[in-house]
């Protein structure tokens, strides 16, 4: 009897190959959108984002090319609560998220891996780029994509044992290019479907905006200041700043300045030179562990601290409450609370937690 999978179908051309892929290796498939929010609630008025009528339509058409049955799950008070609602906080607090990363902990990896049990499926599927296999020590790995370019392990290092045993990966032996490629063969509505690349909630990349639309409240004004607390002008308010930023400061100087800190107390913002960004270690909680079930003694890796970072020589352990503390090599520029780090040997994850500390 055929494995049952259930695929997540972003309407999107990796899904949809990963859908093609998954029929042709003799899986019943069942195709699924996540409708994660409305455009009206988000104060959107476009089309073209995530969860549009277009981006549905994409997916059916391919499903039915596919003779595979096709599914809209409306998610959308999840998606507010564990997604935005998150974003929002971090924002308050001086903080700079990764939504991707939650919304693949709580949406794709929870509330549709939920589904896909609801179903009696035995694989959720996405177009994620990674691998899975399993280790020695008999974990189930993650491993980097073949095409590192589009690689995204960083954002599913949240994945636990169970998720990873019953998630199905098929794109991360393959090229984008082979993918497209893939897709044009099929004859798929979406095989020259741009890649999404703003956060999907905020199509146009003004977080603070979109903040001040959700909550309803604005964000009150206060003094940038330089790092010996001498008062250098006036912020638009904590929400408009991340760690390392310079452009959109209004501020004249003699040389460049960066945000160096957010102090959300005081409500006042650090500049400095790019000098004062450089950090060498770290604290993590949240903490997931994938290749190993703890880190007992000091462990040589690679870590990332942003999605784009090439990853850097580091040492990391875990604390006696279970944290992770990481030590770099080499002084890293802009270490943000908020973000991820995530941790590799070689092609394996060895797992993550979200920045709490900058030592």
């Amino acid at each position: 009897m055929a494995k049952k999978a259930i695929i997540a179908m972003s309407g999107g051309v990796d899904s949809s190959v990963s859908a093609y892929l998954m029929k042709r290796d003799g899986y019943e498939c069942i195709g699924a959108t996540m409708k994660l929010y409305d455009n009206e609630d988000i104060g959107e008025k476009k089309t073209n984002t995530c969860c549009s009528l277009d981006d549905v339509a994409d997916a059916r058409s391919v499903a039915q090319r596919l003779d595979m049955p096709y599914y809209v799950f409306n998610f959308t008070d999840r998606f507010r609560g564990e997604v935005i609602d998150r974003f929002i906080a971090a924002y308050e607090a001086g903080h700079t998220p990764n939504p991707c990363i939650d919304c693949n902990r709580y949406m794709k990896f929870d509330k549709l891996y939920r589904r896909m049990q609801e179903l009696e499926a035995d694989y959720i599927v996405t177009g994620h780029y990674v691998r899975t296999a399993r280790g020695e020590n008999g974990r189930y790995l993650l491993k980097k994509a073949v095409d590192e370019s589009k690689d995204q392990s960083y954002v599913l290092y949240m994945l636990t044992q169970e998720q990873l045993a019953h998630a199905i990966f098929p794109l991360g032996g393959l090229e984008k290019t082979e993918v497209r490629k893939i897709a044009e063969e099929n004859g798929f509505i979406n095989a020259h479907k741009h890649d999404s690349q703003d956060i999907c909630f905020v199509p146009d990349g003004c977080y603070a905006a979109f903040i001040e639309r959700m909550t309803g409240k604005t964000y009150p004004d206060g003094d940038f200041i330089d790092t010996a607390g001498r008062v250098l002008g006036r912020h638009k308010g904590i929400i408009n700043y991340t760690i390392g930023q310079r452009k959109g400061l209004g501020i004249s100087a003699d040389r460049p300045l960066y945000v160096c800190n957010i102090d959300t107390v005081g409500n006042t913002v650090t500049l400095g030179d790019n000098a004062d960004l450089m950090r060498d270690e770290l604290i993590a909680d949240n903490v997931n562990l994938i290749s190993v079930d703890k880190i007992e003694t000091p462990m040589r890796v690679k870590a990332k601290i942003r999605y784009n970072q090439k990853e850097q020589p580091a040492t990391a352990w875990q604390e006696s409450d279970g944290r992770l503390h990481i030590k770099f090599d080499l002084t890293q520029r802009a270490i943000t609370l908020g973000q991820a780090a995530v941790l590799y040997d070689g092609e394996n994850v060895v797992g993550g937690g979200t920045i709490a500390e900058i030592l």
